[in-house]
């Protein structure tokens, strides 16, 4: 592994500790594009203003007549952490602004039934819910002939969506004809977070409603109803969608986990933290996206979505823990699943890998794969390999449903454009983003797409993108070896994009020990100080002086706390 520091701008750093920030923070947040400390100002006031998110006024306008009116509105959601966020947010959010208890309902697609998206089943279910307004969170922007189906029953639809509009062959972009789409992402949209997720547009299109409505007399402003408290649900699907840490959306996860650690959450969020384990008083944007999201997601990949979703609309606390319990159980059951399938697929990596060198691209399938995990496992290989990783599995269809995961240089939905544009007819639907993908193929074109994804990431991905490097902030400073740093560091949002803080330093190893059978133990001396180390999934013995990357938590054991270094890899040579 290469370890490389990143760079301090000197002046950034010395202004932002000289308006107050923490000397450490100071050189982590200069590292990382911040220049002054307004930029670290966290009120509502400081969010990018809804009037600059393209069709987000005339979407208000269209919920304000329906709701108006007294017609029903049916939320369409995704079965990820994102779109159950966005459906809470929507579903909650109209009720507050006026919505009858009866006006506002939702479906959620079935993973293995619907597949993907807006399909014309779904709008199907939403008729037979006797809607006249469909609104997409998280999803829509390839439905088009959903779309069209939804107005020949008479529907409007709103698309509330962030991901890339479908381009043609012809290299121009087509949209579906909704009657209002509200995406950072589609054209001529000036918003300037291009990494809003599918939360958050559902969160600026409900400002917009305010907005709309107090213009209308609903009511005063003094008197409007308070969006921001939606606001734990935004932090939480931020996160678990891995949203780039823009200045904007870490507003918006800060200003989340500020009314999470004060105790001001809905009970499903209070919910999840107690059945995680974890003290909301100390949340982290770590808990959503390692503790809370992952429960939440359990629910599309192994049951029902609906179940995440009732969970973080429930205003119940004892239903809510009841509903958090379950979608734990579920969590544990896709541990298991996944422990399992990766197993699998480390057999047949060994085929792949003759000579103990991965390919550029990995692509595998089983039939006794599960297709609710293939994500995850895509992930844990591409981790473990440093290669571009699909994993498909055998959907109820009969197709191959394919999930990706990148490694940074090598856009992912774009290297599936250049297949489909190659090969045209092997990709029945594809999407997504650089870091993450999704496809369908037919089970007799898997060796097809394997050789036509390898041929695409030979040409674009070089040695110097196959190296697996990792980017760190140098030596940690003795005096910053202690639990209030800790805290410190904790209590900041970090993510994509502004990437949580890892040290690097030279050490003797003064003791090693595996834990179990995948992790290893051990007893530092770093700048003079013996710590305590960790490094999960670390088999092998370190030699006796060398250079490791590392992040830093507390270790608490009977009362004490003690700095603990979690190690993340070593410079290799």
């Amino acid at each position: 592994m290469n370890i490389i520091h990143r760079d301090v701008p000197p002046r950034a750093a010395w202004a932002l500790e000289q308006a107050g920030v923490h000397p450490l923070l100071a050189r982590l947040f200069a590292a990382r594009g911040v220049r002054q400390a307004e930029e670290l100002d966290d009120t509502p006031a400081k969010l990018l203003p809804p009037a600059d998110l393209k069709g987000a006024a005339q979407a208000a306008v269209l919920l304000a007549d329906a709701l108006e009116q007294g017609q029903r509105i049916c939320i369409v959601a995704d079965y990820d952490c994102d779109g159950a966020t966005a459906c809470a947010v929507g579903l909650r959010g109209l009720r507050m602004l006026g919505a009858k208890a009866d006006q506002v309902d939702y479906v959620v697609p079935d993973r293995a039934v619907h597949g993907y998206g807006l399909t014309p089943p779904i709008v199907d279910l939403v008729k037979a819910k006797r809607a006249d307004v469909l609104v997409t969170v998280d999803n829509g922007m390839a439905s088009h002939e959903a779309v069209r189906k939804a107005h020949e029953l008479g529907l409007k639809v709103l698309i509330t969506d962030h991901h890339l509009p479908v381009v043609t062959d012809q290299g121009e972009v087509s949209l579906p004809d909704a009657d209002v789409i509200v995406n950072p992402n589609q054209p001529d949209c000036p918003f300037a977070s291009k990494a809003l997720v599918g939360v958050g547009v559902m969160f600026y299109v409900l400002l917009a409603l305010r907005a709309e409505l107090r213009q209308r007399g609903a009511f005063e402003a003094a008197q409007q109803p308070r969006i921001d408290a939606l606001l734990d649900l935004v932090a939480l699907g931020t996160i678990a969608d891995v949203g780039k840490l823009d200045a904007n959306n870490r507003r918006l996860v800060s200003l989340g986990l500020k009314r999470i650690r004060s105790g001001r959450m809905q009970a499903g969020i209070a919910a999840l933290f107690e059945a995680a384990g974890r003290d909301p008083a100390k949340a982290s944007s770590q808990d959503f996206g390692f503790a809370l999201g992952p429960r939440v997601n359990a629910a599309g990949r192994l049951a029902e979505m609906g179940l995440g979703i009732e969970c973080l609309t429930c205003d119940d606390p004892g239903r809510a823990l009841e509903l958090a319990r379950q979608l734990d159980a579920i969590n544990r059951e896709r541990r298991e699943l996944e422990s399992g399938m990766r197993d699998q697929a480390e057999q047949l990596l060994e085929s792949l890998m003759p000579e103990g060198e991965p390919p550029h691209a990995i692509a595998i399938f089983d039939p006794d794969f599960h297709e609710g995990v293939v994500g995850i496992v895509a992930s844990r290989l591409k981790d473990r390999l440093h290669r571009p990783t699909f994993v498909f599995a055998l959907g109820q269809d009969g197709l191959l449903k394919g999930s990706g995961r990148s490694i940074p240089g090598f856009h992912l939905r774009d290297a599936l454009d250049l297949v489909s544009k190659r090969h045209p007819g092997l990709l029945k639907k594809f999407g997504g983003h650089a870091m993450a993908a999704g496809c369908t193929i037919a089970e007799e074109d898997f060796d097809t797409f394997d050789q036509a994804l390898q041929k695409v990431a030979r040409e674009g991905l070089d040695a110097s993108l196959l190296a697996r490097q990792i980017s760190t902030d140098g030596p940690l400073e003795p005096q910053w070896f202690s639990a209030e740093t800790v805290a410190a560091l904790d209590s900041a949002v970090w993510g994509p994009g502004f990437e949580p803080p890892v040290f690097s330093d030279e050490v003797d190893v003064v003791g090693q020990r595996l834990v179990g059978e995948r992790h290893l133990k051990l007893s530092l001396r770093v700048q003079g100080q013996v710590r305590d180390g960790i490094w999960f999934g670390r088999t092998e013995p370190l030699p006796a002086k060398t250079q490791l990357a590392f992040r830093v938590s507390l270790d608490e054991f009977q009362g004490r706390q003690r700095v603990q270094l979690m190690v993340e890899g070593m410079a290799e040579g």
